[in-house]
């Protein structure tokens, strides 16, 4: 997909800030410095749209960006984050759940795990409360350039099984790196824009 002019639209917390155009929004989740960004980023073909950082933590707001004015990638903040103290946690809980629970625009979360390690108990709790939400979503392993290039299917396929037995969830590798993978999620998120 031709991206043509993707802009940072708003931060928010509360439904009040929310965007009002009623446009699809394909939602990002995922653990702390997962590559949620640099995966906003990628798929734009844009540096720095959305903000990196090699600080864990960085995002505490949900960021909507207004892609073409034709749907939203909304970047929630990341968990298992450990810098952030106990009230701040509950904090962002609270209005990360407010907004999966009740946003009507929501066609699609991308749900980001790092491809190198098994998932974690917090990914898990996240699989689960996005199966809970009944809303359609994929599991992206990311950074699959870390790993060797043959290793990537059979990783890809074994973090499956340890995230989603059953195998009924869309799996795929990604890489803002290698970016070959870029086009078989845009074909997914077209489906659902």
């Amino acid at each position: 997909m031709l991206v043509k002019n993707p802009k940072f639209e708003i931060s928010a917390v509360e439904p009040k800030q929310y965007p009002s155009k009623h446009l699809p929004e394909i939602v990002l989740v995922g653990k702390s410095n997962v590559g949620k960004s640099s995966f906003i980023n990628t798929m734009i073909n844009r540096k720095k749209l959305a903000r990196t950082s090699s600080e864990p933590g960085k995002t505490r707001q949900i960021n909507f960006y207004n892609i073409d004015e034709t749907f939203y990638f909304v970047d929630l903040p990341g968990y298992g984050y450990s810098k952030m103290s106990k009230k701040e946690q509950e904090q962002v809980g609270k209005f990360i759940e407010n907004y999966l629970f009740h946003r009507k625009e929501i066609s699609l979360i991308i749900f980001l795990i790092d491809i190198r390690h098994s998932p974690t108990t917090n990914d898990k709790l996240m699989y689960n409360y996005i199966i809970s939400s009944g809303l359609p979503f994929i599991i992206l392993a990311n950074k699959a350039d870390k790993i060797a290039i043959t290793k990537v299917d059979y990783t890809v396929s074994e973090l499956q099984k340890q995230i989603n037995p059953i195998g009924d969830i869309t799996t795929l590798p990604f890489s803002s790196e290698r970016k070959i993978y870029k086009d078989k999620v845009w074909k997914i998120i077209k489906q659902f824009i």
